[in-house]
């Protein structure tokens, strides 16, 4: 993950860190938060290995592929 917010902040994206929804992990870990679309973002970090990646549309999380597609 520190890979992939380093690739996002020197191509100045607008991203947080926050912990991992509860709903989709019981891991104490953290995630990126995207504000800008993925497939914006996703030339930026394709080759940096990711575990998985959801969409929130305002009341479910979605799991996408890399593209930001399901």
């Amino acid at each position: 993950m520190l890979k992939a917010e380093n690739a996002l902040k020197k191509h100045s994206f607008n991203f947080e860190l926050v912990p991992i929804p509860r709903n989709l992990s019981s891991d104490c870990g953290s995630c990126i938060k995207l504000k800008d679309h993925i497939e914006d973002v996703n030339p930026y970090i394709e080759d940096i290995e990711l575990d998985r990646c959801f969409v929130f549309d305002g009341k479910e999380y979605k799991e996408v592929n890399r593209m930001g597609m399901w």
